[in-house]
């Protein structure tokens, strides 16, 4: 905190006057996302004192310098062994609004094994107290004495020395009196609880006391992250690794794939969800920083195509933000999010060629996170396009089997195309894909680089109509006052009318259509509107011959036989509109406020004209 400086000259240099207060403020509602992080940037301090101790005696034994937390609902303090702060130290590094004790001289080399890359983190316990008070003596010197600094919210601090006996061993303790408003963050049970959030996995020891008699110290990391951990055997292993992430992210992992790259000291699981999630919908990823936990929605972690996942993982160089609450994005993240992209490919192929049972249970509840990665990876769909399952005319199967009965493979662009045409097609002997969904189109239209002999071709409507087969010359003559009815009915939606026979002959009627000619009916519709104008210009050089609508009755179904002998012409128009509404809710396309009319107005008079003949 830099005080005052006395009044300067005009043009003389003066120094920044700081508001600790309104600092204090800004990184409880912006550099910070709770005022538990207090604990949080206490830990890790106290972790970074540590490893500058640890480096300052390499040779001592292991587990001899650790970190205390003690709550008592009156006080909370953190105690380390670390290296400590001398006189010098404190003035420079507790007193000075941005800067860290990690600059000093002799540190800055060693800074890749901290933690901590700011020098602002003792200032978030102003978001839980007013009054901090550390005590530290340095390691540095063997005679150090004791330094007392207090520190208040409103921007005032005092430094005094004290003899060596108020602090026998080097170190720094940190006391905080929290505020009364604070009691939900610094409660013993609370403390203890964001002690072992934060560091369960630090390397050094961290132990928990609420100062009740009899009390237990506890410890706040008894063990190692598992994979850190030796066992007698893989599959005990498996099943620690499993355990693990059921009790990081609630739920049992479909399997546990184990994470390591050495190269930035990357360590970790990634547990593969057992139930399917929306498509791209990113689940958060655990994320520490050498133990220290980091975020736990860290989702820029993996690509987005990798929600099928949750991470745990611990490594050494990622680089955190101002905030330590996410990560960096540098060329180190991006290796790092790739080189992990490549470890659940790995997973996909051994699953693929060693445990069919364990993809076909994964490929159940995550079909569309593998079809967005076949799409984009030529291994993945070598691997994995037989096996994956799509809607067909035979029902939900994979390509490989439908592949072995259906020698051309005709694919829809639409849902509703599909559905269309799906029970007429499988009737005749039509193998259909609905490749309305995302990515399925394009995945079966790459069949063939992985199955040579297989044809795929877009499902055109004159290749469903080709199939369907004509009536007789008599059949037709009798039925063309109807259809010339019919057709003139149903001039308004561009739709043309013809007699056919055709399975399964409960199907009255086919309307034969695509989303395309629509759009394009629809745009020669409102070139012909603006005909004359800028617009229309625009829309007339844009303009195709639009194709016209079908609707096919099928000679076989007894309704469609009943109708085409209708001698009434206001009835045989009223039948025809009723077909054709019926056929295009089958469709299950979104309807044209012209056709919803339709539909209630046919209903209507049918009714009306049942209710006149039975009277």
């Amino acid at each position: 905190m830099t005080l005052p400086r006395p009044a300067s000259p005009d043009g003389a240099e003066r120094a920044f006057q700081v508001d600790l207060r309104g600092l204090v403020d800004l990184l409880s509602h912006h550099l910070y996302s709770s005022p538990r992080v207090y604990l949080r940037e206490l830990l890790q301090n106290a972790v970074d004192a540590l490893t500058a101790r640890r480096a300052l005696e390499p040779d001592a034994s292991e587990g001899a310098f650790g970190i205390r937390l003690f709550a008592d609902g009156s006080v909370v303090r953190v105690e380390d062994d670390g290296v400590g702060l001398s006189e010098a130290d404190v003035h420079t590094f507790l007193a000075t609004i941005g800067r860290s004790s990690k600059r000093a001289d002799g540190i800055a080399e060693q800074r890749g094994d901290f933690i901590g890359q700011f020098g602002i983190g003792l200032l978030s316990c102003f978001l839980v107290a007013d009054e901090i008070h550390v005590l530290s003596r340095s390691a540095r010197t063997p005679d150090a004495p004791a330094v007392e600094w207090r520190g208040h919210g409103d921007g005032s601090y005092s430094v005094r020395t004290l003899p060596a006996s108020a602090r026998p061993r080097p170190g720094t303790t940190v006391t905080l009196t929290p505020r009364s408003d604070t009691g939900e963050w610094t409660r013993p049970a609370h403390v203890h609880a964001l002690g072992r959030h934060f560091g369960s996995l630090l390397r050094h020891p961290v132990t928990f006391s609420d100062g009740t008699a009899g009390a237990p110290t506890v410890s706040v990391n008894p063990e190692p992250a598992p994979w850190a951990r030796t066992f007698p055997t893989p599959g005990s292993r498996s099943r620690a690794l499993a355990a693990y992430g059921e009790e990081v992210f609630g739920f049992a992992p479909l399997d546990t794939i184990e994470l390591d790259l050495p190269a930035v000291g990357l360590k970790g699981i990634a547990c593969v969800l057992p139930e399917a999630v929306p498509a791209g919908r990113r689940h958060g990823h655990r994320v520490h920083v050498k133990g220290m936990l980091l975020s736990e929605q860290a989702d820029e972690i993996l690509p987005e195509w990798a929600f099928f996942v949750r991470c745990v993982i611990d490594a050494e160089s990622l680089r955190p933000t101002a905030s330590r609450e996410s990560l960096y994005e540098d060329d180190t993240l991006a290796a790092v999010r790739d080189a992990l992209a490549e470890r659940l490919r790995a997973w996909i192929a051994r699953a693929a060629a060693s445990d069919p049972e364990l993809l076909g249970r994964f490929l159940q509840a995550h079909h569309l996170a593998v079809k967005s990665l076949a799409v984009h990876d030529d291994e993945i769909l070598r691997l994995l396009l037989p096996w994956l399952p799509f809607e067909t005319t035979d029902g939900h199967t994979t390509l490989d089997e439908f592949a072995r009965t259906h020698r051309t493979v005709l694919v829809t662009s639409s849902v509703e195309e599909f559905r269309q045409v799906a029970a007429i097609a499988s009737a005749a002997g039509l193998g259909v894909v609905n490749g309305g969904y995302t990515y399925d189109r394009e995945l079966v239209h790459r069949l063939p680089e992985i199955r040579p002999e297989a044809s795929v071709a877009d499902l055109d409507p004159a290749t469903l109509t080709a199939h369907l087969d004509p009536v007789d010359r008599e059949t037709e003559l009798a039925a063309s006052a109807y259809l010339a009815l019919a057709r003139d009915a149903l001039a308004v939606f561009d739709c043309d009318v013809a007699l056919r026979t055709f399975h399964p002959a409960s199907a009255p009627a086919l309307l034969v259509d695509s989303r395309e000619a629509r759009h394009e009916r629809t745009r020669s519709q409102l070139a012909r509107e603006q005909e004359g104008g800028l617009w229309g210009d625009i829309l007339g050089a844009l303009r195709q011959e639009a194709p016209r609508a079908q609707l096919i009755l099928n000679q076989l179904n007894p309704l469609v036989r009943t109708a085409v002998g209708i001698d009434e012409p206001e009835l045989a128009r009223t039948s025809a509109e009723a077909l054709y509404g019926q056929a295009a809710l089958l469709s299950r396309r979104p309807l044209r406020p012209a056709e919803s009319s339709l539909i209630n107005r046919s209903f209507l008079d049918l009714l009306a004209h049942a209710l006149r003949k039975d009277s």
